[in-house]
This record gives structure tokens, sequence and C-alpha cells, in this order.
């Protein structure tokens, strides 16, 4: 036999030429399907693009009625207002990115007013000792959600129900009305700033925000918090302890809450046992986690998404203040936000995913092809 006849291409090696044509199609029908002006854009980039344009809307309606949005005052009452949901939302993102959900923060906030206030008496003698009381119990409260939800496997949703409805009895139960007094100390760290513009507040937020963030990029339990949210099994097939990190992001989350509460209580003067929940910071913080990209079933966000979401909830809250909106229409623009959001990421995602039976995958041959070339 010569040498050309052994180098006869064999036919099951040989490209499909059909299945390139296909596979190019695909290709194109994907490109041509994903949004124009978005290639580049992360859902981070979006959503300070989303700011910048709610920052502009706001400013000429601020105008309209005859107020400067950029005046000093206003942005002091902006970055203000961040700063308590801002903490809250950003232990919320922990809690979302391993795959749970906490309805509680809402009471430990109220909680954490009620301690601290009772355990300072307006001295600043007190203020450190009542200070990590109150947020050592706080964290004792994460700690109880994080092991129902990883030991005993309490899905977040009804462990952070249960517990948030011990502690609302516990506060309706003893405490009617305000309680206690803050120390001096404390509200004068409420009220201070730099060049009355930044409240130390909003420092205190920027600060909790890198430490966090530093913590999911570079830290082991920041990856293994990813890990989990992306798929728990998988996670735990491939060494991870699940429990540790779930119960991490809990205890973070409820101490954060506590933090949150000593800001408020450093406004107030006096502990609230129902500041919380009249604030909605469940719901809210809830919100600004999915309006700043980080998705619902965990695995995928950031907190400076979610820093983002935060500041068009302030933004659009302080806009609506200066035109003295209803607060029905305040829920009603706070809920169209999150619907619009949530399609716009949802409609990313699905255009971005990779058709699942393209023409370029492999085909398994048939068994009557295989006869046929045997027989031949």
């Amino acid at each position: 036999m010569s040498a050309t006849t052994d180098r006869t291409p064999d036919p099951a090696n040989t490209p499909d030429p059909a299945a390139n044509v296909e596979s190019r199609e695909s290709v194109r029908r994907r490109r041509a399907a994903r949004p124009r002006g978005a290639k580049q854009l992360d859902s981070t980039a979006l959503i300070y693009l989303v700011l910048v344009g709610v920052v502009v809307v706001s400013a000429v309606l601020t105008a309209a009625e005859g107020r400067n949005f950029f005046s000093q005052g206003n942005i002091w009452a902006v970055l203000t207002a961040m700063s308590v949901l801002g903490l809250i939302s950003i232990g919320q993102t922990l809690v979302i990115l391993v795959g749970s959900l906490d309805l509680s923060v809402p009471y430990v906030v109220s909680l954490a007013t009620v301690i601290a206030a009772g355990g300072m008496k307006g001295l600043d003698s007190n203020l450190y000792a009542a200070v990590f009381n109150t947020l050592i119990l706080c964290a004792i409260v994460g700690l109880s959600m994080g092991v129902l939800v990883s030991v005993f496997d309490v899905h977040g949703f009804i462990a952070s129900l249960g517990v948030g409805l011990i502690v609302s009895g516990y506060l309706a139960t003893n405490y009617q009305g305000s309680h206690g007094d803050a120390s001096p100390a404390l509200e004068l760290f409420g009220r201070s700033g730099i060049a009355a513009v930044i409240p130390t507040a909003f420092i205190l937020l920027l600060v909790a925000a890198l430490l966090v963030t530093l913590m999911l990029r570079y830290t082991r339990l920041g990856h293994h918090i990813y890990a989990i949210g992306g798929n728990r099994d998988v996670a735990r097939m491939s060494g991870v302890r699940t429990s540790v990190p779930v119960i991490a992001a809990h205890v973070l989350c409820s101490v954060l809450a506590g933090i949150a509460g000593l800001l408020l209580l450093s406004r107030t003067g006096v502990g609230l046992p129902t500041i919380g929940s009249q604030g909605r910071y469940d719901l809210l913080s809830i919100a600004a986690v999915v309006l700043g990209g980080t998705l619902l079933a965990g695995g995928k966000g950031s907190v400076v998404g979610t820093i983002g979401g935060v500041a068009i909830f302030a933004v659009i809250d302080n806009v609506m203040g200066v035109m003295q909106v209803n607060p029905f229409l305040k829920d009603f623009v706070r809920g169209l936000v999150i619907v619009l959001a949530v399609a716009v990421y949802a409609r990313r995602s699905v255009v971005r995913r990779p058709p699942r039976f393209a023409g370029n995958r492999p085909s398994l041959p048939t068994p009557g092809s295989n006869t046929k070339e045997e027989t031949a």
C-alpha cells in the first residue's frame, strides 16, 4: 500500500463544516442580542452610572423647588442617611453572599439602642463598657442564627424571622417608650464631621466597607463565603468547612446592625425599642443589596455595589423629602427602582449565558454510523 493511501483523512476526525457554520451563526446571534454600549460594563459600573443619573435628575428637581441639592446641609443629610442603612446593608451583603438571609436586623438595631442607652445612663464613664456589652449581645444574636442555619439546616429566612420575633417580643415586654440616656461623648460623635460636610458616621461606613471588601478579596474566609454561596455542596466536597463562614457572616451582620443602632442612639439620645422596625431596615437593606448587583441566591456580588445601591436610595429619599412626597409614593418609587434593577440584571445574565445546545458542542457518534463504517 502506498504512502498516499496511508494519509487518507479519517472521516470521523474531520471537522464538520456545517457545525462550524452553525457555531459562527450562534456567536453572531449572541453578539447581536447583547445590548449596545453595555459590553464593558459590569453590575458595579452600571449601578454607579445609574447613581450619576439619579444625582443629576435630583439636582434638577431640587432646583425647581428653589433649593440647592449640593448645598452643605443637604450633602450632610444625604451622607448621614447613608451611614445607618449602609452599615446594615454591608452585613446583609455578607449574609446574602453566603446564601442566607437576615430579617432580624431592625430588631437588633432597636435592641442595641435600648441596651446601650440603659448601660450608659448619660455618663461618659460608662461609654466603653456599654458599647462592648451591646456589641457582644448583638454577636450572640448573630451566632444563634448562624448555628441554626449551618448546623440545623434551617433556612436563613425562617431562622432570622424566628430570632427577630423573639427579640421583638423581648423589647415589647420589657421596654415601653424611650429608655436610658446616651453619653455626651456619643452624642458629640454623632454630630461631628469634617468641614461640616462629611459626617464622622459616614467615615465609619467607608472604613467598614473597606475592611469587609479586603476580607472578601484577600482572606480565606472571604473566598469560602463566595464558594458556599455559589454551591454549598461543591464547597463541602472541596474541603471547605461550610459552618464557619455561615456563622461568621451572621455574626458580622448582627454586629454591624448593632453599630448602626449606636449611630442612631447618638442622634436620638435615648433608646427606642421600635426605631429599627419603623425604619424598615430589613427590607431596605435587602433592596440595597439587590440593587447593588448581588445575587439573592448568593455567590456573586460586592460591597462596593451595595454602597452604590444605598447611595441611590439616600438620594431618592432626599429629593422626595424636599418635594414633600407622601409616604405611599415614596414606597412606590422605591419598589419601581428595585423591580427595574432586577429586570436589567436578569436580562443581562440571560443574554450573556451561552446557548445550552450550541452547534460547536462535540456530538457523540451514533451506533448506526459506526455499524455502517464497520460494514464498509
